[in-house]
C-alpha cells in the first residue's frame, strides 16, 4: 500500500508559478512510478507528467517546455513545476502512483486545487 499526500496548490496570477509536491510513503519507492494528473470540471482526468526514476521522466506535449515533473527518491517525494501558468490550467491536480510494469495507476492522493486568475 502506497499513501500519498500533495501539498502546493492555490491562487496564481496567468504568468505565474507554482510547485506541486507529494510525498509517498509505503512500499520500496524504486518499485513504483509517481505521476501528476489534472482534471478540471466537466473534463476527463489526464496525464500531465511522469517521473520512473529520478531521470527518466514523461511530459505530456499539452504542458511541455512549461511545466517539470522531478523525483527525489531518498524523499521518497516527486514535485511537478508549473510555470507560465493560464487559466486553462486550473483544476484539481492529484498525485498517483502505480507498480512498475502495470498499466493501471493504483494509489490516489487527495488533491490539490490550482486555481490561475488575474
Amino acid at each position: 500500500q502506497v499513501q500519498l499526500v500533495e501539498s502546493g496548490g492555490g491562487l496564481v496570477q496567468p504568468g505565474g508559478s507554482l510547485r506541486l509536491s507529494c510525498a509517498a510513503s509505503g512500499g520500496t519507492a524504486a518499485n513504483y512510478v509517481m505521476g501528476w494528473f489534472r482534471q478540471a470540471p466537466g473534463k476527463e482526468r489526464v496525464l500531465l507528467a511522469a517521473a520512473y526514476t529520478s531521470s527518466s521522466t514523461y511530459t505530456s506535449d499539452t504542458v511541455k517546455g512549461r511545466f517539470t515533473i522531478s523525483r527525489d527518491l531518498n524523499r521518497n517525494t516527486v514535485y511537478l513545476q508549473m510555470n507560465s501558468l493560464k487559466p486553462e490550467d486550473s483544476a484539481v491536480h492529484y498525485c498517483a502512483a502505480k507498480w512498475r510494469g502495470q498499466e493501471q495507476w493504483n494509489y490516489w492522493g487527495q488533491g490539490t486545487q490550482v486555481t490561475v486568475a488575474s
